[in-house]
């Protein structure tokens, strides 16, 4: 992609920036919504959606060839938004499910699972694609393409794969009619677990408090 393309004066839809921004724009809009917690029983379901479409856009930066910024140092894009109230009511919203297990990378082996939280995640990820946000509205539109690329592969592609996979599984348990069971006691600030701990602490998932919202029954 040429600079004339990344700088363009009048912006095509059709340009490779302006529909990755487009993508990103829409995500943060949506999971800010679906963090005010007005409609719990679609919160899951519409998470998997936004983060389905997220890494689509992630894809296409995947695939593209890399993506180098003019300038050697990164242009100071001022104090990063702060993102604590979002966690904090993603941690409330999705409390009973927000812990899960996720492994890092599936190609070392014997990696035990670490218990990781969706709330963290989800605003690990709106902080990345606000940093670039913040270039492609200032022009800076080739450094905005650079650190979503760059970003996506160090922090928040895995990071929005793991999300997916949870949600994923959320709805998986719900349509299928299998009860999730409790993480009784797991908590992120635990050392790394391995497959029969796991196993071992994994009871009912607080099914009386999403079971109405989310179709989950309680074991048997």
């Amino acid at each position: 992609m040429s600079d004339a393309t990344l700088h363009a004066s009048t912006q095509n839809p059709d340009d490779f920036v302006v529909q990755i921004a487009d993508q990103v724009e829409s995500f943060l809009v949506a999971v800010t919504e679906v963090a005010k917690g007005d409609e719990p029983e679609s919160a899951v379901p519409f998470l998997l959606l936004e983060v389905s479409q997220l890494l689509l856009a992630g894809g296409r930066l995947g695939a593209h060839e890399d993506i180098v910024p003019e300038e050697r140092y990164e242009p100071d894009p001022g104090p990063e938004p702060d993102v604590d109230e979002l966690r904090e009511n993603y941690a409330r919203l999705l409390d009973p499910i927000d812990v899960y297990s996720e492994v890092f990378d599936p190609y070392e082996p014997r990696k035990a699972p670490v218990p990781a939280r969706l709330s963290d995640d989800l605003a690990d990820i709106i902080t990345d694609l606000r940093h670039g946000m913040v270039h492609y509205r200032a022009g800076r539109t080739t450094e905005a393409l650079w650190w979503w690329q760059f970003s996506y592969f160090s922090n928040w592609g895995p990071t929005a794969s793991a999300v997916l996979r949870a949600l994923q599984s959320v709805l998986i348990h719900v349509r299928l009619d299998q009860p999730l069971d409790e993480l009784d006691g797991l908590d992120t600030d635990q050392a790394a677990m391995g497959d029969e701990t796991l196993e071992f602490e994994a009871g009912r998932v607080m099914a009386e408090e999403i079971g109405g919202p989310l179709g989950i029954r309680p074991g048997q």
